[in-house]
């Protein structure tokens, strides 16, 4: 493996951050009384030697992990910047500098006390990117209430069973977003709601929902947003202050629901340490520590860990400005953000970014101010990779790894790594974590290159799956390493490579076939824009491959065309035995590709 810094400047060797990679600093020497395969894995900087003989790796760091809450946290970024920009929501118009927010959090959080909330109460914060959503975020941290996040796509059935799981309290949403009316679906679960005083709504179905605050329009029996801001006084305030004291950075305060791809979603419930640790190393990672003023472009969902956390929580952790280009996601708005506010950062999922590369104007728009970005949330394809280097300028993108459950990032590339670790990698070890590969029928860890389950272990791993033993243990394991049913390896400097999801496995006559793999094949072919890869169903062998391919626009091409491309080039018993040309790919509201609705709807096509 080439090394991943090879040169160095005067101005690098004065910089602190190049400082902090040791890299000019004292050769590196053995400890005494360590070996190479039970020392730990330096990651002050990208490792450049490789140390690891088994697949076990545990990120060492010269930086402390923090013990604050959240509310401390924006507090120490108020006092450093009050007049820096915290937050641009463009569709809306709302800016905030640090001191208005804070400003804004305080009235919001005296307002929830005055209602009745307490400490360990649940609310439910359901919609798209606003900034009310990033206001009851730290709001409710304030007030030591937890903040659920509701998936803004939920239909009646799915917002029921998730305010109905953890027991909401009051639920804030917008009257409606896209086709969907939040309010009546409100009043489907719980039509009591037209009859009720608001803030005294008592329910059937959800026994424990007092109050449904509307961000938008004044509606029956339901709180407007304004009567919330309006309703904290002094009392409240002081009531506010006084609670700093009872409030833990170990206390729960978000409940993330997972995708409930395998069945009803769980609860995945975080606390301050988990997410404040977790965005300041994912910050540090990037730099932010050291680059004069950074400005993140988030067209991801604040629903989901990646937006709420590299987002809304590294905002007020390392004094950033975030600029929200839309409410739902949006690629030409992504391109005039970026344009217009100068972001230096940009995040997003894999399609995401495809979905830039191929604006029809790409090239109008000067993204000049592009340093990098974060690509996560589903497998990176390398040749998508390149084209972010070349076509949006972000030569510092870095891939990343992780889960809901872990706060989200584990694995994350540093900016300085070469192209080849960028693309063939999710980086390596994020600060004080642990990660092992092991074979996930007998559980032992396997030899540095060898594929099994990844398992995370370290501040980042959650609490628990909210009143819900059984499914935390069958993730949690005794000694606290996370069960992440992903496939991947690592090599000997602890880089980590995906394989795949266990559940998206292929069995093909007995052979285990990981979708990445293949797709990644398929992404350099000249007419493939993306691919994705499914099992199908088979008489005979079980599972078959298929290949389900958007095509370049304009292109012409045939499965043989595929076929015959794959040929001599990927083992014969993974090329796809089917291949089909699609438009679209189902997707979750993060973008993310469902792939077991994706193979229903081959196997359904093939069937016809």
């Amino acid at each position: 493996m080439i090394p991943t810094v090879a040169f160095c400047t005067p101005t690098m060797r004065n910089c602190a951050f190049f400082r902090g990679l040791k890299l000019f600093q004292r050769p590196w020497t053995r400890q005494p009384g360590l070996t190479t395969s039970t020392r730990g894995l330096h990651v002050d900087g990208p490792p450049i030697i490789p140390t690891l003989t088994t697949s076990y790796v545990h990120g060492t760091s010269s930086t402390s992990l923090l013990h604050m809450t959240v509310a401390e946290s924006l507090q120490r970024s108020v006092e450093r910047w009050p007049d820096r920009e915290a937050m641009a929501f463009l569709q809306d118009g709302v800016r905030k500098t640090f001191a208005q927010f804070q400003q804004d959090v305080d009235q919001a959080a005296a307002g929830l006390l005055a209602l009745g909330m307490k400490k360990g109460d649940r609310l439910g914060m359901w919609g798209p990117n606003t900034y009310e959503w990033v206001l009851f975020q730290f709001a409710t941290a304030k007030a030591g209430i937890i903040l659920v996040a509701v998936n803004p796509a939920y239909q009646v059935q799915e917002v029921e069973f998730a305010l109905q799981k953890v027991g909401c309290k009051a639920v804030v949403c917008p009257t409606q977003f896209k086709t969907l009316n939040y309010c009546d679906m409100l009043r489907k679960i719980c039509p009591e709601i037209e009859t009720s005083s608001p803030g005294d709504i008592k329910s059937s179905r959800l026994p424990e929902l007092r109050s449904v605050i509307v961000l938008d329009s004044r509606q029956p029996g339901m709180l407007h947003f304004e009567d919330v801001m309006q309703a904290g006084g002094s009392q409240h305030m002081q009531q506010l202050q006084d609670l700093q004291k009872k409030i833990s950075f170990d206390d729960p305060i978000n409940i993330q629901f997972t995708s409930g791809t395998t069945g009803a979603p769980k609860g995945a419930t975080l606390s301050h340490h988990n997410i404040i640790n977790n965005s300041y190393f994912i910050g540090r990672r990037l730099g932010y520590h050291w680059r004069p003023h950074t400005r993140v472009c988030v067209p991801v969902p604040l629903y989901h860990c990646f937006g709420s956390v590299g987002g809304g929580i590294s905002m007020a952790v390392h004094g950033i400005s975030t600029v929200f280009p839309s409410r739902g996601y949006d690629g030409k708005a992504n391109l005039a953000a970026i344009e217009s506010e100068r972001c230096t950062f940009i995040y997003g999922t894999p399609t995401m970014y495809v979905d830039m590369l191929n604006q029809p104007d790409l090239t109008k728009y000067d993204l000049s101010s592009v340093e990098g970005g974060i690509m996560a949330g589903s497998p990176c394809p390398q040749e998508l990779v390149k084209k972010v280097f070349s076509d949006l300028n972000a030569k510092e993108i870095t891939l990343g790894y992780g889960t809901t459950e872990n706060s989200p990032v584990t694995f994350l590339a540093s900016p300085l790594d070469n192209v080849e670790r960028k693309t063939e990698t999710v980086g390596y070890i994020t600060d004080h974590l642990e990660a092992k590969i092991v074979d996930p029928t007998t559980g032992m860890v396997v030899p540095v290159g060898t594929s099994g389950e990844i398992m995370i272990r370290g501040y980042c791993v959650m609490l628990e799956y909210w009143n819900d033993r059984a499914k935390t243990d069958e993730c949690i394991t005794k000694d606290r390493w996370y069960k992440t049913g992903d496939i991947g390896s690592m090599d000997t400097y602890g880089y980590c490579r995906i394989d795949g999801r266990i559940k998206d496995m292929i069995i093909r006559g007995g052979e285990n076939i990981y979708p990445a793999e293949i797709e990644q094949f398929l992404h350099r072919h000249p007419k493939v824009k993306e691919a994705q890869v499914v099992g199908v169903k088979d008489e005979r062998m079980g599972e078959e491959i298929c290949a389900c391919i958007k095509l370049v626009d304009g292109a012409d091409c045939t499965a043989e065309e595929i076929k015959a491309y794959c040929k001599g080039q990927i083992s014969h018993f993974k090329i796809p035995r089917y291949v089909l040309f699609v438009t679209s790919y189902p997707l979750t509201i993060t973008g993310k590709i469902q792939k077991k609705k994706l193979s229903e709807q081959v196997e359904k096509q093939l069937k016809e």
